[in-house]
């Protein structure tokens, strides 16, 4: 297949770039981009190098809005119904991948969250999670990481969107210095994920696999 491909779904055409590793891929990890931005995010991108280098496969999903050229995001009710509608359709692709992981950056945090259970997702991968909108504390999302599944939280501890508390399933990681773009140091980032995805038995342990 090739690595950047459409799919379509009921929002219009998405985009997803798959990267598979020299093995076969012992778990599938999907991820979403941020409101305004991209999948390239430098984030995005080192978890997407990481994962692969310890065995998995990995595809960047571009929601429809983004694919039109739009960078107001689309409601949260769009967003995940694109997502869930690419899902089904990735699921169909990678029949012989046993585990299926969700996540992203930001908005795309959000979404994997809140359709995991749904896609039949095992585990979540999130970073920059925005816990409120920026001076608004009051309004909280916190709730939408309780997906009862294996939950890693990365956030900067400079981030104007707040840091979620740890809880039940739910590890958090903050990074030093960091604001939400998570810009600083995204190596050290994808190494907090690659080491989660290991502690949860989602890597080969053995050293060729590194």
């Amino acid at each position: 297949m090739p690595p950047s491909d459409e799919i379509e779904t009921p929002r219009g055409p998405a985009r997803i770039d798959t990267d598979l590793p020299a093995r076969p891929a012992g778990a599938l990890l999907v991820l979403g981009h941020g409101a305004g931005g991209s999948v390239d995010a430098p984030d995005l991108l080192a978890v997407r190098d990481a994962a692969v280098g310890v065995g998995l496969a990995v595809v960047r999903v571009t929601q429809p809005y983004r694919v039109a050229g739009r960078r107001a995001p689309a409601p949260a009710g769009h967003l995940d119904e694109a997502w869930t509608a690419v899902l089904a359709v990735l699921r169909d692709r990678h029949p012989a991948v046993p585990t299926l992981l969700v996540g992203g950056r930001s908005s795309g945090a959000r979404v994997a969250c809140r359709t995991a259970r749904a896609v039949g997702a095992v585990g979540v991968v999130t970073l920059a999670f925005p816990l409120h909108p920026p001076g608004r504390p009051e309004r909280s999302r916190a709730a939408e990481l309780t997906t009862g599944l294996p939950t890693l939280v990365v956030n900067g501890d400079r981030d104007p969107f707040g840091v979620p508390e740890p809880g039940p399933g739910v590890q958090v990681v903050t990074r030093p210095g960091e604001t939400h773009d998570l810009r600083r140091d995204p190596s050290g980032t994808a190494a907090v994920v690659r080491d989660w995805l290991r502690a949860q038995g989602w890597v080969a342990a053995d050293p060729a696999a590194r």
